[in-house]
């Protein structure tokens, strides 16, 4: 089968179209004939390895090139074949769902980190789901602890997990303000934003006091300016994940370990570092919320697979709205 694989880090031209042995699907896994992939910001961190310290921390990344040959997360396609154990899935079901190895013809994945997709969408929409959804919805719902009528911020709305966020704080009864670029607010307006901010026009962390939870996606404030802008028990959740700023030694995992050693002594605020993890549960609600049109997802771009490694260089340097996609 074809694949993009990388065999060291560095820029999108390490990533090669390759052919490679079709996988096999262990026993609780599926086998899946991948129709769409989604590109997110962790597939140019791990292209480049960066930040450079990941590479020496448990994870996809090792000390001189990834752990996994072929790179991709999310997907969206038809099961080929199942494993013994596998339960909830047949061949020709089609799915969605997140593992390494998306950006390929086929990927096998457990059983459970996948689900039928939404019937509503088309395969380009629901590969645009997995990740950077479960990230939105676990960020407001979980962490978040959004309640309706709360006053929730976005930092980074117009990317793919920051347009997800405006819709989940809708969905879960909140008063949303964005804060995007000029060039989106239309956008993340459309997508029920209550409040949008320019973000070259008016610096948000001046509303002192005034959000009960802010969702951080870009890591460009300070926690002092961030904390700032809560009410007292207001909730501040980190993920750094799309900051675009390559060939750093720590990243945005400055601001995380900072939060997290902020968190154990700071009482006014709740602080927490997001890390969303697959589940075939979250799967379903968002297969149920896309179905009933309380989340659209917004494609940006498509490529081809041979293209994976424009479709990078894309989505670090320009900042594209929402999810960039792949066809297969």
């Amino acid at each position: 089968m074809q694949a993009i694989t990388q065999h060291r880090y560095g820029p999108p031209d390490v990533l090669r179209l390759d052919e490679v042995d079709r996988p096999v699907p262990a026993d609780d896994e599926v086998l899946v004939r991948v129709r769409a992939a989604a590109v997110n910001a962790r597939d140019w961190h791990v292209m480049r390895g960066d930040p450079y310290l990941a590479r020496l921390m448990p994870g996809v990344m090792g000390p001189r090139r990834p752990k996994a040959l072929i790179r991709g997360t999310d997907f969206a396609g038809v099961v080929e074949a199942v494993g013994r154990r596998v339960t909830r899935l047949r061949p020709g079901d089609a799915v969605y769902g997140e593992a390494d190895g998306a950006f390929a013809e086929y990927v096998c994945a457990p059983e459970a980190v996948v689900d039928h997709k939404p019937a509503n969408l088309d395969f380009e929409q629901s590969a645009a789901l997995p990740l950077a959804a479960n990230t939105a919805l676990m960020g407001l719902r979980d962490q978040g602890r959004v309640r309706a009528g709360q006053r929730v911020l976005v930092n980074g709305a117009s990317g793919g997990v920051g347009t997800f966020a405006v819709q989940f704080g809708k969905w879960l009864g909140a008063e949303v303000t964005a804060v995007c670029s000029a060039r989106n607010v239309d956008l993340v307006a459309s997508l029920g934003a209550d409040h949008v901010i320019d973000y070259a026009l008016d610096d948000f962390t001046r509303d002192e006091g005034r959000y009960h939870v802010v969702l951080d996606l870009v890591g460009n404030r300070s926690l002092t300016e961030l904390r700032r802008t809560l009410v007292t028990g207001g909730r501040l959740v980190l993920s750094g994940g799309g900051v675009s700023t390559g060939g750093s030694l720590v990243g945005p995992m400055g601001l995380i370990v900072r939060a997290t050693l902020s968190g154990l002594v700071v009482r006014r605020h709740r602080l927490s570092v997001l890390e969303a993890r697959p589940s075939a549960e979250n799967l379903v609600t968002l297969r149920e919320l896309a179905e009933a049109g309380a989340v659209v997802p917004v494609i940006d771009r498509t490529y081809r697979l041979a293209e994976v490694p424009d479709a990078i260089r894309y989505v670090e340097d320009e900042h594209p709205r929402a999810k960039v996609v792949i066809t297969v």
